[in-house]
């Protein structure tokens, strides 16, 4: 039969020719005589053993749909599996308690019953033999899955940790101080959540460069992360979102053992199954493996062994194999009657094995993930795991125990209620001492402080070392940065210059610093060159776990590629997602680790807040700190290159964030006092902020910082340059690099039309915005007291003059200001889809060039009554304005 491949022999150097072609033999032998299911079945098997003798195979992508351990593999379990039982039934009842009582009294105040239901053994075994705690000395960081939140806080209630009242207030946290928000929120409760989770997908994400990140603290000499594990708890419908599989390459690529992926494979999404046509488990085992995980299922409870044990022919293996997942929700809903006739009965075989069991026996055939004996087996065999990343593959029940009109069901996510009677069920199926008069109201149940249950629960939390999860800041200030750091930017340069490079001359300052330097994490998804920063490669080297084997290609020259395992810049490769994923580590080192970091995650700008706006609105939830440096920013600035990398919006969308202070400076040093300002608010006095800057890659003069302007820059708004002629008064308020058209604006309308123009850098439009909100605010709340004034107002006072607001921006951004503004306002912008062309060209498009500024202003003192429509009409002929050209921003 091999002869067919006697052709390709020359290419397999053969030691032993003769045994080799006796193993081909007997496989030849087996496939005629017993079949190809047979000699598959051997072959399975022979895989598995070497496994097990670590010879070093290639994995399958795919193994047969049973448990990865077998029962003789499996160790003792060393807890009280009875004791373990009883205190999981009472966080399942307490679990169910607080969604109904609180669905009960406020009718679609929503929650979630059978995520938690599904996977409440899978965190149990957890909880009680594997998540470590933190202290004494480093713990585990663990990803809970966000519609399982209800079981953490059930636990945490048993535990001493959440009262009733606490528990009476889930998903009512706005006028109550002890509410619980829905799913883990640090930013609501930060003592308690460390990850925000059910955004699906960014989870997943952000534990893998977690884990990344903590063996790059370590690298660098900063934290003793030897001891920590990533535990990520995902849903099988999870992986479908591209985030939840964006970094499982990295995961393997860099050997990180030090994370385990828990998969719920419940075989449901929210609205039905996951693969009704196919098999999840199967499915994601082999993307797993493909990408270098190793993989861990943990499919049948241990009720199943025995039918497995006597499968000698490997039928029964071969019928859960065939048998799709469409099929095994109707049968987890069904009674042991139809499994009888429908799984066991279409074949002979499998009916003798089951002869003996009754219709009850049949239907308590549980699915592995109910089962805390193979689910601690999988545990322990995962982390013992060295030289890659784990994943368990949990096969459960959605809505476990719940009932039989819940459990298993299309409609299991959405459900939030169960009558009296269907509570009375699931009482006694757990076994509670709950009066029935008593289940009207679905009291909590917690045996007393000083019960077996919840000792031997706080003993096992005590030998692991504390409760989780559990948030805990670091509150020790960083040093002041040395004034050495912001000479260059403060000095202004001789030559004409862009804020990108002056952004990469003061990040080498700082990295340089000796109290902050080492702490800086600069994050860059493969653009470093083009944002001026390959001269850190050199100096502080890119982290890489494995160094730098090869020999670079451009090992001769000044600014060399140099990897190193003590690198400080985090390359990450053409990712955004997983750089924020990198900056949420770094932002967020402080609470998980107790170290603060201070990253910059430099991108460009249109793929920012745009294309990984979820994470920037999770980072906020985390109390994340850190810089995002949007670069070559604009709409018009960078030439060239067109509609998918002309930014015109992030400064809108940064708006939305309420802890994200977002800056668009025009010169050097209104950068480098944003900068001073961000280190000193974030990491000084410990503010839950962070910061969105944009840089330009468009070169013009770079003057000194003025005396008295810091204040101005910090608030959005001062007078870089007065008018220079007498004439009519007007007001230009611009940002970036358009503020540097504005200023030849001013020049424009000084020599040809007899207007005298203040030019004023308004650094942040969204800054002036939130004063003036919280002006109105305050004085809408307290109208006995002085009323406050917006410090726009204040600034323009002695102002006169119409407004003209122009940006690289979309006119929203400066409109965010117009209600403050009472005078003519007219706002220019760059509203449209960009286009490639020359930044000249791109501006008169725009409308945002100087002739547009200059012909804006003009208009402005039209409305104002100190200018005629004969000047105007002259005014577009001498500035080339074209008004019947078609508006940018029509579709």
């Amino acid at each position: 039969m091999h002869d067919v491949f006697d052709q390709f022999k020359h290419q397999l150097p053969d030691v032993d020719p003769a045994e080799t072609e006796e193993w081909l033999d007997s496989l030849d032998a087996v496939v005629e005589q017993a079949g190809p299911e047979r000699a598959r079945f051997i072959l399975f098997r022979l895989l598995k053993r070497a496994r097990q003798l670590q010879v070093g195979l290639p994995a399958l992508t795919q193994t047969r749909y049973v448990n990865t351990i077998s029962p003789e593999q499996e160790p003792a379990f060393p807890g009280d599996e009875t004791m373990e039982q009883r205190i999981r039934r009472m966080i399942r009842w307490n679990a169910l308690a607080m969604v109904l009582r609180a669905n009960t009294r406020f009718e679609g105040i929503g929650g979630h019953l059978s995520t938690y239901a599904s996977a409440a053994s899978l965190y149990e075994v957890g909880f009680n033999h594997f998540f470590r705690g933190w202290d004494d000395g480093p713990g585990d960081l663990v990803y809970f899955q966000g519609h399982a939140a209800p079981g953490i806080y059930a636990r945490a209630f048993l535990e001493g940790r959440l009262t009733t009242d606490q528990l009476d207030h889930f998903r009512r946290e706005s006028l109550t101080p002890n509410g619980l928000p829905s799913y883990p929120h640090p930013r609501t409760m930060p003592d308690f959540w460390q990850f925000p989770t059910v955004s699906m997908g960014l989870g997943p994400l952000a534990a893998v460069y977690q884990a990344r990140f903590n063996r790059y603290l370590a690298a660098r000499g900063i934290a003793d992360t030897s001891r920590t594990r990533v535990w990520a708890f995902v849903g099988d419908g999870e992986m479908d979102e591209p985030e939840a599989l964006a970094g499982l390459s990295l995961a393997a690529r860099e050997g990180l053992d030090n994370l385990i992926f828990v998969v719920n494979c419940n075989l449901q999404r929210l609205d039905g199954p996951v693969r009704g046509n196919g098999k999840i488990i199967q499915e994601l085992e082999s993307v797993f493996r493909g990408a270098g995980w190793h993989v861990i299922k943990v499919i049948w409870g241990r009720e199943w062994d025995a039918l497995l044990e006597r499968d000698t022919d490997g039928v029964l293996l071969n019928k859960m194999t065939e048998t799709l997942d469409g099929d095994y929700q109707t049968l987890s809903t069904a009674g042991g009657a139809y499994i009888r006739e429908h799984f066991f009965g279409p074949d002979p075989r499998l009916g003798a094995m089951v002869a003996g069991k009754t219709d009850a026996e049949l239907a308590g055939l549980r699915r592995g993930g109910h089962d805390y004996r193979k689910l601690f087996a999988a545990y322990t065999y995962a982390t013992q795991h060295e030289g890659a990343p784990v994943v368990i593959l949990a096969k459960t029940v959605k809505g476990w125990t719940l009932g039989p009109g819940i459990e298993a069901r299309n409609v299991t996510h959405q459900a939030k209620k169960l009558t009296v009677d269907e509570l009375r069920i699931f009482r006694d199926r757990l076994e509670l001492p709950i009066p029935d008069e008593q289940l009207g109201d679905a009291p909590y149940y917690h045996p007393g402080p000083d019960s077996p249950e919840i000792r031997y629960m706080l003993e096992r939390r005590t030998a692991l070392g504390g409760l989780i999860p559990r948030r805990r800041p670091s509150t020790d200030p960083l040093p002041d940065p040395g004034e050495s750091v912001f000479t260059d930017v403060f000095a202004g340069a001789e030559l004409p210059a862009s804020t990108t490079m002056a952004f990469g001359r003061l990040l080498r300052n700082l990295v340089r610093d000796p109290e902050l330097g080492r702490r800086v994490v600069p994050i860059i998804p493969d653009e470093a060159r083009t944002f001026g920063m390959d001269p850190l490669f050199k100096e502080i080297g890119i982290y890489n776990p494995l160094g730098q084997r090869y020999t670079s290609v451009d090992q001769q020259l000044l600014l060399s590629y140099r990897e190193a395992t003590d690198g400080q810049i985090l390359e990450e490769g053409i990712t955004e997602a997983g750089s924020m994923a990198s900056f949420t580590a770094a932002g967020t080192a402080y609470a998980v680790h107790g170290q603060p970091m201070i990253p910059f995650y430099v991108f460009y700008s249109m793929f920012g807040l745009q294309r990984t706006g979820d994470q920037a609105w999770a980072f906020g939830d985390s109390r994340g700190r850190g810089f995002l440096m949007g670069a070559t920013a604009g709409r018009t600035t960078l030439t060239g290159e067109g509609l998918q990398h002309d930014d015109g919006q992030s400064h809108l969308y940064a708006q939305a964030i309420p802890n994200l202070m977002a800056y668009d400076p025009a010169f050097a040093y209104e950068l480098g006092v944003i900068v001073r300002e961000g280190i000193k608010r974030m990491w000084q006095k410990g503010e839950d902020i962070f910061y969105y800057i944009t840089l330009y890659n468009e070169n013009w003069h770079q003057p000194a910082l003025p005396d008295g302007v810091a204040k101005g820059i910090l608030r959005g708004l001062y007078r870089c340059r007065p008018a220079t002629a007498e004439g009519r008064p007007v007001q230009i308020l611009a940002s970036g690099s358009i503020l540097h058209q504005a200023l030849r604006a001013a020049d424009l309308l000084a020599e040809q039309f007899n207007v005298a123009a203040d030019v004023w850098s308004a650094t942040s439009f969204q800054q002036l915005r939130a004063d003036g909100l919280r002006a109105e605010r305050h004085n809408r709340l307290h109208p006995a007291d002085e009323a406050h004034v917006p410090y726009v107002v204040r600034a323009l006072a002695d102002a006169p003059g119409p407004v003209v607001a122009a940006t690289d921006y979309v006119r929203a951004v400066p409109d965010l200001i117009a209600r403050w503004v009472q005078r003519p306002y007219i706002v220019l912008g760059t509203d449209g889809f960009g286009r490639s062309d020359t930044r000249e060209s791109l501006r008169t498009y725009f409308e945002v060039s100087p002739e547009h500024i200059a012909f804006a202003a003009l208009s402005g003192l039209l409305q104002t009554g100190d200018a005629t429509t004969e000047e105007l009409t002259a005014a577009q002929v001498a500035l080339g304005i074209d008004p019947s050209r078609k508006d940018p921003a029509a579709p």
